[in-house]
């Protein structure tokens, strides 16, 4: 992409991972102008965020690219102890669950994080969208009206700058934000991407090895030749080398140093845990990485990113597109810090073994029940909580019905003076409102539900009083067919 052509963007993106990504994929179908720009060469080439949890699969699925997801990922493998050489037995890390109508989603699918990227980059590209590689952010200055942002390429006027560069992210430093947090482990960890002899070790489970003092784990990566190394050190730092991590697995498992036919990419970290002081300055947000620092061991870092930005998607478009006031954008730390911090303190748990991995890392209960933009309730729902799948009279899923842009009104089992439609969605693709009935949900209840563009309750009556009062200052027109 030549930066030359650009004058003016409304959104800038400093950072090509999971989070960046999904935020242009989402800004890209509403309509929006983004810029994604990433200081090296090409996208991440490692594995290190590779659990997808259930509420992520829905994002993915709604953005366009769940059948991509499916095909690329697989479920994670059953856990194998290895003590001396030898199995003793099968431990599983997660709580799985059968797909039921309301969560098509039950267990934790794993996908290394360089496929996760690749497969938001094509979709990306699918929307007219793309990446400005090799370009590096070099400062910003901000009035009321944007950010001007000096990039290696030359200056670029945005209406609006999002940092989703990482947990050493440029961006906020250069805001003096501050992160509050702590170290979740001091021993350091070796994190690599390594392919295995064929026949030296099964691809059908898990493997883990040793205890605190020689923790080491090599999980295959579905839809890859490759293995995810990991490895704790109680002493010493973790040789990253090709060399250092060959020497690694010969004298941690029952595996020669030849048996590891490729180191493809290695690095070493120490977890901690770490939040960012506030997600907003003026207008610029920060998001992913660069507002929260996760331990690995809950799977939560790339899924909450991933979800940061799903939020506030459909914020910068309806102030965008919709004439929404900026004011709206104030929901979006409102709503995620909370969250952030929850999954903050859930990683960190479950590394230290102070709780296992439950149906809370799946985060398919999160909400926003407390959050600015939730009121009322319905049925067996508050405003603020997930929207559930489900099947409806005239044979689609809910989740059809939602995926897009669009809000939904849903009328279950109540007669509320909405116009019938056939089976389906009311007005056009353009439509920023459409209407949805069906006789009966069991997730649901009775009652009129007003789905956001993330899947959440925003509002919930038994009648829809009050209904237009509520979208007003969201940007979408009066309901006038209620």
């Amino acid at each position: 992409m030549e930066l030359n052509s650009v004058k003016e963007i409304e959104v800038l993106i400093v950072g090509a991972g999971p989070c960046g990504l999904t935020l242009a994929c989402d800004l890209a179908r509403r309509g929006v102008r983004a810029l994604v720009v990433e200081q090296a060469p090409a996208l991440f080439p490692g594995s290190r965020g590779k659990g997808i949890q259930p509420r992520t699969r829905e994002v993915l699925d709604d953005l366009g690219v769940g059948d991509a997801v499916r095909e690329h990922g697989g479920p994670a493998p059953v856990g194998m102890v290895w003590r001396d050489g030898r199995r003793q037995q099968e431990h599983d890390m997660f709580r799985r669950a059968a797909p039921t109508d309301a969560e098509p989603y039950g267990e934790p699918w794993l996908m290394p994080q360089w496929r996760t990227q690749e497969i938001l980059l094509a979709r990306l590209r699918e929307l007219g969208g793309d990446v400005a590689f090799s370009t590096a952010l070099t400062g910003l200055g901000q009035d009321a009206d944007g950010v001007t942002a000096h990039l290696s390429g030359g200056p670029v006027r945005a209406s609006f700058l999002v940092a989703a560069d990482g947990g050493r992210s440029t961006v906020r430093r250069a805001l003096g934000i501050a992160m509050t947090g702590e170290t979740v482990d001091p021993a350091p960890m070796l994190v690599a991407d390594v392919r295995v002899a064929e026949g030296a070790l099964d691809r059908l489970n898990w493997h883990v090895t040793g205890g605190k003092q020689d923790f080491l784990t090599l999980c295959p990566l579905p839809g890859t030749a490759d293995f995810q190394l990991v490895a704790r050190f109680e002493e010493g730092e973790p040789d990253t080398s090709p060399e250092g991590v060959r020497a690694l697995v010969a004298a941690r498992t029952h595996l020669a140093a030849g048996d590891i036919t490729e180191v493809r990419w290695s690095s070493g970290f120490r977890p901690r845990a770490a939040l960012a002081d506030r997600f907003r300055d003026g207008r610029v947000f920060l998001a992913g990485d660069a507002a929260h620092v996760h331990s690995p061991a809950g799977g939560q870092g790339l899924n909450t990113g991933v979800q940061d930005a799903y939020n506030l998607g459909w914020k910068l478009g309806q102030v965008l597109r919709h004439g929404a006031p900026v004011s709206l954008l104030d929901s979006y730390e409102q709503e995620r810090r909370p969250v952030a911090a929850d999954m903050l303190g859930l990683s960190t748990r479950i590394h230290r073994g102070e709780q296992e991995r439950g149906a809370a890392v799946q985060q398919l209960g999160l909400g926003y029940r407390e959050g600015p933009l939730s009121v009322g309730r319905a049925g067996v729902l508050h405003s603020g909580d997930r929207a559930p799948d489900g099947p409806t009279t005239g044979g689609r899923r809910l989740f059809d019905v939602f995926r897009g842009p669009h809000f939904t009104l849903l009328a279950v089992g109540t007669d509320t003076g909405l116009p019938a439609f056939d089976d389906g969605n009311s007005g056009s693709d353009g439509d920023q409102l459409r209407v949805h009935r069906t006789d009966a949900c069991e997730a649901y209840g009775k009652g009129l539900f007003l789905v956001r563009p993330d899947g959440y309750i925003g509002w919930a009556g038994e009648d829809a009083s009050g209904l237009a009062r509520y979208l007003a200052p969201l940007g979408v027109p009066e309901v006038t067919r209620c």
